[in-house]
């Protein structure tokens, strides 16, 4: 994507893809340009077999301020089908990073709110920065936060999001880290370097087996344990066993050598 794209997307010779919201005059706020530059970039790093992890992080002092201002006016005067359909656009982009076939970190940096907040809760594993603030503030707007509240409230849990999303307080970093939106806080100047050791945990993962990892989380989570899914487990790691991948990772451990994923040091 070209320099002055609302959404930056690089990749390094080690197959992480960084995605960066770049409109920070702005605050990286959404608007329907970004969104469908951020799905888009998704669905290229989604298809790109190299890729093997994927950042998402913001330029400037924010992550995202939610909603832009410019924007809010325009779908003021939508009909209810063009309403329709703009939700439809967010909605596929909370989908598509939430569901995406590689491991994905936030950043974050500074300021989520709103649909900010839904984008941390779309990542798999998502880091703060101590001066980062969050708030979910629909209601103060008439408003409620629909499409991103199914990741949200799976990253928060009912009893946070009852609070958070009907005060539409802005609450700091260490409560999200307690409420379970961040994985960890660290000063702004360690983003970066702690952002490295996750990103040297996920690429000694087999990445099919990253991606089958992420697959299975989704198919077992908050489903009582059945007959059905004892089977679809086993069927599971039955296939993974099976596979290349799976046939070299047993192989290199009892050889007690490094798969070939990993590139040699």
């Amino acid at each position: 994507m070209s320099s002055d794209a609302m959404v930056q997307l690089t990749c390094d010779d080690r197959g992480i893809a960084h995605l960066t919201l770049n409109r920070p005059h702005l605050h990286n706020a959404f608007d329907d340009a970004l969104i469908a530059q951020l799905l888009q970039a998704l669905k290229q790093v989604e298809r790109e077999p190299g890729v093997r992890a994927v950042v998402l992080a913001a330029a400037g002092k924010s992550f995202s301020a939610g909603a832009d201002l410019n924007w809010m006016r325009r779908m003021a005067g939508y009909s209810r089908e063009q309403n329709h359909q703009d939700a439809l656009q967010l909605a596929a982009l909370m989908e598509k990073l939430n569901h995406l076939n590689k491991p994905t970190i936030a950043r974050v940096q500074g300021a989520a709110f709103g649909g900010g907040v839904g984008l941390v809760a779309c990542c798999d594993i998502a880091v703060g920065a101590q001066r980062a603030q969050f708030a979910l503030t629909e209601v103060r707007l008439g408003l409620i936060p629909a499409v991103i509240s199914p990741y949200v409230i799976a990253a928060i849990g009912e009893r946070a999001a009852r609070r958070y999303m009907l005060t539409g307080e802005r609450f700091d970093a260490n409560e999200a880290l307690r409420i379970g939106l961040l994985h960890q806080v660290v000063p702004e100047d360690q983003l970066d370097s702690t952002l490295e050791s996750l990103l040297v945990q996920l690429l000694n993962g087999g990445p099919q087996a990253l991606a089958a990892a992420k697959s299975l989380i989704f198919a077992v989570s908050r489903r009582p344990t059945s007959a059905a899914l004892v089977a679809a487990t086993a069927e599971r790691i039955t296939s993974i066993r099976a596979s290349d991948e799976g046939r070299e990772g047993v192989g290199a451990f009892l050889e007690k050598r490094s798969p070939n994923w990993i590139e040699p040091r």
